[in-house]
């Protein structure tokens, strides 16, 4: 029987808002929040005491306790000012894998063979933690997931008891920690509140084969969770040596923002190797050596596969939190040497080699296209452009889509102010009987422009009191162009809201028809909206 392979993860309790704190230099006694898009998404203990909570807008956070210090979401400062923590980490255990800034994971084997017990290990990383001015807390257990869990509760989970321990939980805790679930993971969690599986127990007693019969991709990791199995399995063979690429610093690099240009140009070249042999990266070492000779290592792994974007990101965090505590080591050395002749004799910091390793990684079949371009880029990056456009055109000038309930495409698409609570205007998970079929057209447009709909013979087509078609449809024209078609759906009378008088007339109805491949290059089918004795376009398929 071959022995579990336990994990050690150490989290570091609303990381964000005691980086936030470090670099403003208040006390920790001081309630200070985070906010990304005008809402909390983190906040210190005591400004939780104070009501406090991630979601709440600057005005309502601020109502609850005048005292708060409010600090922007800042990516940057919260990976420089962990770098200290991971260095004191790695110097009381080595083989530290940082999962983002706040969290670290390692083997607990070596740690516990090492100090004795996987208690007495956790007891001096958390000392080695407070040496450097931040709180931990620590979780074992023998999957990684389960340990970030643990970790959420300072809690050492025995050997085989990952699923008993994860049971009794919510099974929105599945949602929580960014580490392990992606941000439609919020979907998946209230469907399963709809089911009445409300514990991740209740989940984890699904079969696997009814889940990835009935739900997503990201359900199955998620149900792998669940039962405190891997996520995902193994790599099948060490990446190819070929995957590593490296830079030569010439001149060597002592700034942060030198360092984030060779590492914008490093992450480019990793990820064209790692398309051409069509795998992706999970698990990188970032590696640098210094003009003293020093060689600098640290492993970042994630749960996704890292896009170019999030390459370049971690190479810049990490090169920063490398310099700056370089530079701040350097300071003190020279504060406490009384002869200015010596303040240089210490080593250097400027970086003369970079390396990136990928140490683990999946097949391409991993990566999945983002919504904003890329392969599989974060949203959150394109949320905060959209909020600095808002910033400059004003609040209700950038308003984002909500899916609502509805019979017509614009009908079921509420438009809402970006950072206000994205409640559509009516519910989408009613019955709407005579509701268009999907798939729904791609492009709504929403001032009807008008076409001419004729028979063989040229003859217009309108809806008869049977409510079929006049003649059968052959050709469209829309200003000057005109397609011949070879196939069509409906009509379907359009028979709601009839007191408003929308439509003239009182009648309208709705059509699909099918263009003809050769006559269109890239529509290849409309959806029309007949009233007042005309068709209108309401809709494009592509």
């Amino acid at each position: 029987m071959v022995k579990a392979r336990r994990v050690l993860v150490v989290w570091c309790p609303d990381w964000p808002a005691v980086a936030a704190a470090a670099e403003a230099g208040v006390e920790a006694t001081r309630a200070v929040a985070v906010l990304a898009a005008n809402r909390v998404t983190a906040c210190t203990a005591v400004a939780r005491a104070e009501g406090i909570r991630r979601g709440l807008r600057k005005r309502e956070a601020q109502g609850r306790c005048p005292d708060l210090l409010v600090a922007q979401d800042d990516p940057d400062r919260d990976a420089r000012l962990f770098e200290p923590v991971v260095a004191a980490v790695d110097a009381t255990t080595p083989g530290v894998e940082v999962l983002r800034p706040g969290m670290l994971a390692l083997s607990a084997r070596g740690a516990a063979r090492f100090f004795g017990s996987e208690e007495a290990a956790a007891e001096r990383l958390v000392d080695a933690v407070a040496a450097v001015g931040a709180e931990c807390q620590i979780g074992i257990a023998d999957e990684l997931s389960t340990a970030v869990f643990a970790a959420r509760r300072a809690t050492l989970v025995p050997p085989g008891r990952g699923a008993e321990f994860l049971a009794p939980m919510p099974v929105s805790e599945l949602a929580v920690e960014p580490v392990l679930a992606a941000p439609q993971r919020v979907e998946l969690v209230d469907l399963l509140h709809r089911l009445g599986l409300r514990r991740i127990g209740d989940f984890a007693a699904l079969t696997p084969a009814e889940v990835a019969s009935r739900f997503g991709g990201d359900a199955i990791i998620a149900h792998r969770c669940a039962r405190a199995i891997p996520e995902r399995p193994p790599a099948a063979r060490p990446p190819a040596a070929d995957l590593t690429v490296e830079h030569r610093c010439d001149p060597p690099i002592e700034r942060v923002d030198m360092a984030a240009f060779v590492g914008r140009l490093l992450a480019t070249e990793l990820h064209t190797r790692l398309s051409a042999a069509a795998v992706a990266c999970t698990r990188l070492v970032i590696h640098a050596e210094t003009e003293a000779g020093e060689e600098l290592s640290r492993i970042w792994r994630c749960a996704e596969p890292l896009t170019p974007d999030s390459t370049a990101d971690r190479i810049r965090w990490q090169l920063d939190g490398w310099l700056t505590r370089r530079a701040l080591d350097r300071g003190r050395a020279r504060a406490s040497n009384s002869e200015a002749d010596d303040w240089d004799s210490g080593p250097n910091a400027a970086i003369t080699l970079l390396r990136l390793e990928p140490v683990e990684v999946v097949s391409a079949g991993a990566l999945q296209l983002g919504l904003w371009g890329g392969v599989g880029e974060d949203e959150e990056r394109a949320r905060r452009a959209l909020v600095r456009v808002q910033s400059l055109l004003g609040g209700d000038a950038v308003r984002m889509g909500v899916l609502s309930g509805g019979r017509g495409p614009q009908e079921r698409i509420t438009m809402v102010t970006l950072g206000d609570e994205p409640v559509p205007a009516t519910d989408p998970a009613q019955p709407w009987p005579g509701r268009l079929p999907e798939p729904a057209p791609a492009l709504v447009l929403t001032n009807h422009p008008e076409v001419r709909l004729e028979a063989v013979d040229g003859s217009p087509i309108w809806v008869s009191d049977r409510g079929l078609f006049t003649a059968d449809p052959a050709h469209l024209h829309w200003g000057s162009s005109s397609w011949r078609l070879t196939g069509w759906a409906g009509p379907w009378p359009v028979d709601d809201r009839w007191w408003t008088h929308r439509f003239e007339h009182g009648f309208a109805a709705r059509a699909q028809v099918q263009l003809d491949a050769e006559d269109a290059t890239r529509l290849r089918a409309l959806l029309l909206l007949g009233y007042n004795q005309t068709w209108h376009v309401e809709g494009l398929y592509e």
